[in-house]
């Protein structure tokens, strides 16, 4: 892990943000270090016998792994370098491209530090799988339902990590029927490669039950998953031909640009090309 402080915006922050709920601490789990984190981390080196500076460095980063330690995710749910082989071999692509593409696109890591797959629950698609379902989503529109079920996209729902999982079961639970299992599950993007619950049948599973189970196994799962995806979108003769800019806009939509996805794919393909 390398050192962060203050200000950073990166994969190991989200993993930092983790182990501090997991700790007890009440932070939003997000990818910023922000004065909340601060706050926490400066908490956690006092009561540790750490220098209290705010920088999670080697000896803070050792304590704070082994006070976690009981984490339920063990390496065999990690993504290995022989499934980017087989993956590479299964759809005819360099294994550089592979690997690129897992480094862009991928969300640094597939499961929060409990075991469960990480997941982040959308209301306004809760709220088109319910019209899907032709259940009216008016009905059940009140204050304690806000942060789960609204007409338009708003983002200052979101919570992260395991609370996620807070907000998928109230959805969940907002009928008796199974529909409304079935439309919370549709409603969140799973996994290392984010893909949304929708897009399970489409893709090629039974069920979004069985899509449900695949990505509690691994992420082996989520990048076979994943590769059902670019398929079914016609996404990997892109990627062989290496038209990182068309790859990048079909599968990040028009704010790649805002975001550059098309340069860091090309430079992490370069890197591994080496």
């Amino acid at each position: 892990m390398r050192t962060i402080k203050l200000g950073v915006k990166s994969n190991e922050v989200y993993y930092l943000n983790e182990l501090l709920v997991k700790l007890g601490y009440s932070i939003v789990v997000s990818d910023s270090f922000g004065t909340a984190t601060d706050k926490s981390v400066r908490d956690f080196q006092l009561k540790n016998n750490l220098v209290v500076d705010g920088v999670v460095g080697l000896k803070t980063w050792t304590v704070l792994l082994e006070k976690s330690k009981n984490s339920n995710t063990s390496n065999s749910k990690l993504l290995s370098e022989q499934n980017l082989i087989d993956f590479a071999k299964q759809f005819n692509l360099e294994l550089a491209v592979v690997k690129a593409v897992n480094e862009v696109e991928s969300n640094g890591k597939g499961f929060l530090v409990d075991g469960r797959p990480k997941i982040l629950f959308e209301g306004h698609v809760f709220w088109k799988q319910l019209e899907n379902r032709n259940i009216d989503p008016h009905i059940y529109v009140n204050t304690l339902n806000e942060n789960i079920l609204f007409e338009k996209y708003n983002r200052k729902y979101y919570v992260g990590g395991a609370e996620e999982y807070n907000r998928l079961e109230k959805a969940a639970s907002l009928g008796a029927d199974k529909k409304f299992r079935d439309a919370a599950n549709c409603s969140a993007s799973w996994g290392l490669f984010q893909i949304m619950g929708f897009n399970a049948v489409p893709i090629g599973y039974q069920s979004i039950d069985e899509f449900v189970i695949k990505m509690n196994e691994n992420e082996g799962e989520h990048l076979k998953a994943f590769g059902m995806f670019l398929k079914k979108n016609n996404l990997i003769e892109t990627l062989r031909s290496k038209n990182w800019a068309v790859f990048a806009l079909k599968y990040n939509g028009p704010a790649y640009k805002t975001n550059k996805y098309d340069e860091k794919l090309q430079r992490a393909y370069l890197k591994y090309s080496k």
